[in-house]
């Protein structure tokens, strides 16, 4: 698989505060990219290095295995801040006027970029008649012009209401489809967990952790266990061989082990064999909200 980008030991200080310190990682072709973090956590700025915006002080970053260029930069669509469209025109003229600065794409694609965020019909209503969720459509469609093979979206679903979140992952997924690439920076971690299928994880300009969403969240194996005596199922449990940890709620245990070591036919055995009977053995996947939090916590 094609690597469409890759950083390698990307560093960036403003002042004595340093935003991004040695960051590598690839983006595979097809690939939709999810980087999270906190609040100052550099993923803005390292948005804006890769798209030219700001220069790394040291390190670098290359597009399709090849150093940036002109020709380059036009296989690439982006949307960094909140849709600034001309509030009295319609959907048509302000990408009209986007198409003129960027120099990509024509009036054909204007209506093909319109059709694919599903504005074609309103594509003569005034941008002040769009709600959010179409406004930011309209932005994911003047990223679209010119039909760029790599899409880059910083916060797109910031501000919006659940049918507005839901609009726009169902577009990600949609272009995802159509073979984009898509690196998108996002807060709204259950949003990236259900479109991303790679990650990166940022705290303090540091990457912490990058791969596909599955690796990223299979360090360890997690197993939920109940029975009627949820005590003597603590008690039994605490021995079994493999465990890292036991938490326990109000209703069940989870018993978490290292990756691929979890073997519930085992588990359900020994409690057999201690005089517990389980009445619920449940295997699961770890959240990426809870990997974040872990990974981000001090």
């Amino acid at each position: 698989m094609q690597t469409v980008l890759s950083l390698n030991n990307v560093s960036k200080s403003y002042g004595s505060i340093q935003a991004l310190k040695n960051v590598s990682f690839e983006v595979p072709e097809g690939a939709v990219f999810g980087l999270l973090g906190p609040n100052g956590s550099g993923k803005t700025t390292m948005l804006s290095i890769i798209l030219d915006i700001l220069k790394a002080d040291i390190g670098s970053f290359e597009w399709f295995n090849q150093p940036g260029s002109p020709a380059t930069r036009k296989k690439i669509g982006s949307l960094l801040e909140t849709p600034n469209f001309y509030h009295y025109l319609s959907a048509v003229d302000n990408l009209k006027i986007t198409q003129a600065i960027n120099g990509r794409g024509n009036n054909e694609s204007i209506d093909q970029a319109l059709g694919q965020v599903k504005l074609l019909e309103r594509k003569k209503s005034k941008f002040s008649s769009f709600s959010l969720g179409m406004k930011q459509r309209l932005a994911i469609g003047a990223a679209l012009l010119g039909n760029p093979d790599v899409l880059l979206f910083d916060e797109p679903t910031n501000g919006l209401d659940p049918v507005g979140i839901a609009e726009i992952r169902e577009l990600i997924k949609e272009l995802s489809q159509q073979g984009k690439t898509i690196i998108m920076a996002s807060h709204l971690l259950d949003e990236v967990e259900k479109v991303c299928t790679h990650v990166a994880i940022m705290k303090r300009g540091v990457l912490i952790t990058a791969g596909p969403v599955e690796e990223v969240l299979a360090q360890e194996d997690i197993i939920e266990v109940a029975a009627q005596d949820l005590t003597a199922l603590q008690l039994a449990l605490k021995d079994f061989p493999g465990i890292s940890s036991i938490k326990h709620n109000e209703h069940s245990v989870s018993v978490f082990f290292p990756a691929g070591a979890a073997q519930p036919e085992a588990i359900n055995q020994y409690c057999f064999n201690h005089g517990v009977v389980i009445n619920q053995l449940i295997p699961r996947k770890k959240s990426l909200e809870t990997k974040f939090f872990e990974l981000t916590n001090d």
